[in-house]
């Protein structure tokens, strides 16, 4: 991976969005909505008021609304703050 993220912040890879019909019509990207869940790829050392807890490889949801999207070689990416993931998917 070609991004360190720096501090506090994860870099994640957001799960594909779900492809959904209603009656034969098929929803465009648009109107999709956006995925809540993802993977963890990177993540920064921490800063010294708060470790992270998170790992690289880890399943996590996240607030709507959370992060800053990144393309990279056509692929969308999150990055966030640690404290903007609400949980670990076990």
């Amino acid at each position: 991976m070609n991004i360190q993220p720096l501090a506090d912040r994860v870099l994640i890879k957001p799960a594909p969005a779900e492809e959904k019909t209603v009656g034969g019509i098929i929803i465009p990207d648009t109107a999709k909505e956006k995925p809540l869940q993802g993977e963890v790829l990177a993540v920064g050392k921490g800063t010294k008021d708060e470790e992270m807890v998170l790992a690289q490889g880890d399943c996590v949801l996240y607030g709507k609304y959370s992060g800053t999207e990144v393309e990279l070689n056509g692929e969308k990416y999150l990055i966030m703050r640690q404290s903007d993931v609400l949980a670990v998917i076990k």
